[in-house]
């Protein structure tokens, strides 16, 4: 194996680590604002 295959590997293994981190920090912000959706919904009907 040449050395400029294990480059092309390790660029490869970097851009799937930041594919999944942006994959991650999309789902995680959707939840969370999923959540403050659900709390402003629960909010306005609730018995007053």
């Amino acid at each position: 194996m040449s050395e400029e295959d294990s480059g092309h590997d390790l660029e490869r293994w970097k851009e799937r680590g930041v594919a999944l981190r942006v994959f991650i920090y999309v789902f995680a912000t959707h939840a969370l604002a999923g959540f403050i959706w659900l709390l402003f919904y629960v909010g306005d009907h609730a018995p007053k």
